[in-house]
C-alpha cells in the first residue's frame, strides 16, 4: 500500500473518533434534558440555570474577564436567583440588578461582559416561560428541541457528504451551504411531522420549523464570530465531541428566545406555549 493510500485512512481517523464522542455524548445528554423538560417544574428549572450560569461563565472566558470574581459571582448570583429562587415577576427585578452589578464591576470589555450576561439570562427565562405553560409548554419545547437538534445533525452529515462552497469562511470555516440545506430540510421534516400527529396546522408549523432552523444556524454564526473574534476554538472541553456548552447550545438560545418571544407576544407570559404552537 502506497502513501498515497494509507493517508485517507489515517485523515479519517480523527473525524471517525469526533463523531462517536458527539454519538456517545448525545445518547446521554438528549434522553437526560428530554427527561427533565418533561418533568418540568423545579428540576427544569434547575437545570436551565446551571446551563445559563456554564453559558455566563463560559462566555467570560472567551473574553478573559473569569479572573474578575466580582464580575463572575454578581452575574452567577443573579441568575441563580432568577431562575430558581425568585417567582417570574422578581426575577425581572433580580436580572437588571444583575446586569447593572455586572457593568459596575467590570472596568474593561464592559459591552462583552454584559452581552454574556445577557445572553445567557435570555436563555434561562426564555426557557422556563416556554415550559411552564401548562398546555402546551412541553410540546412547544419538544418542537424546539427537535429541530436544533435536526439542524444540527442535518447540517453536520450534509455538509460531511456532500462538502461544496463555504457557507461563512471567516467565521466557521467548516460551514457549508450544503450543511446548511440539509438543517434546514431536516427542520421542515420534523415540522411536518408534529402537523401530521395534530400538534399544529400544517402551514404555521412549516413556516416555524423554516424560522427557527434559520435562527439556530444564525445563533451558531454568532457563538463562532465571538470565538473568532477572541482567537478561541472551543468554549471549553466539557462536552466531549462538542465543546463547551456555549458550542452545544448557542443554537437552542437563539431558537428557544425566538420561541419564547412569539409566544409571549401572542399569549401573555402564562401562554407562552400555546403562543408559539396554535395558530
Amino acid at each position: 500500500m502506497s502513501e498515497g493510500d494509507a493517508a485517507p485512512a489515517t485523515m479519517a481517523t480523527p473525524v471517525t473518533r469526533n463523531l462517536t464522542a458527539r454519538i456517545a455524548a448525545a445518547l446521554v445528554l438528549a434522553p437526560s434534558a428530554i427527561a427533565i423538560a418533561y418533568i418540568g417544574g423545579w428540576l427544569w428549572a434547575a437545570l436551565v440555570t446551571l446551563a445559563a450560569i456554564g453559558l455566563y461563565v463560559e462566555w467570560l472566558a472567551i473574553v478573559g474577564e473569569t479572573r474578575r470574581i466580582s464580575v463572575v459571582a454578581s452575574g452567577v448570583a443573579a441568575l441563580a436567583l432568577a431562575g430558581i429562587v425568585l417567582p417570574f415577576k422578581l426575577s425581572l427585578v433580580a436580572l437588571p440588578l444583575g446586569l447593572l452589578a455586572v457593568a459596575a464591576l467590570t472596568p474593561e470589555r464592559r459591552i462583552w461582559t454584559t452581552s454574556g450576561f445577557i445572553y445567557a439570562a435570555a436563555a434561562e427565562q426564555a426557557s422556563i416561560m416556554l415550559r411552564s405553560d401548562p398546555a402546551m409548554g412541553w410540546t412547544a419545547l419538544m418542537l424546539v428541541f427537535l429541530v436544533v437538534w435536526v439542524t444540527d445533525i442535518g447540517g453536520y452529515f450534509a455538509g460531511r457528504g456532500f462538502g461544496g462552497p463555504k457557507l461563512w469562511p471567516r467565521i466557521s470555516p467548516n460551514k457549508t451551504w450544503a450543511g446548511a440545506v440539509g438543517g434546514f430540510a431536516a427542520s421542515i421534516a420534523v415540522a411536518a411531522g408534529f402537523a401530521a400527529f395534530g400538534l399544529g396546522k400544517t402551514v404555521p408549523m412549516l413556516l416555524l420549523g423554516s424560522i427557527l432552523s434559520i435562527v439556530s444556524q444564525l445563533g451558531d454564526l454568532f457563538e463562532s464570530a465571538v470565538k473568532r473574534r477572541f482567537g478561541v476554538k472551543d468554549s471549553s472541553h466539557i462536552i466531549p465531541g462538542h465543546g463547551g456548552l456555549l458550542d452545544r447550545l448557542d443554537g437552542f438560545v437563539a431558537a428557544v428566545v425566538l420561541a419564547a418571544i412569539l409566544g409571549f407576544l401572542r399569549r401573555g407570559a402564562d401562554g407562552v406555549g400555546s403562543g408559539l404552537m396554535m395558530w
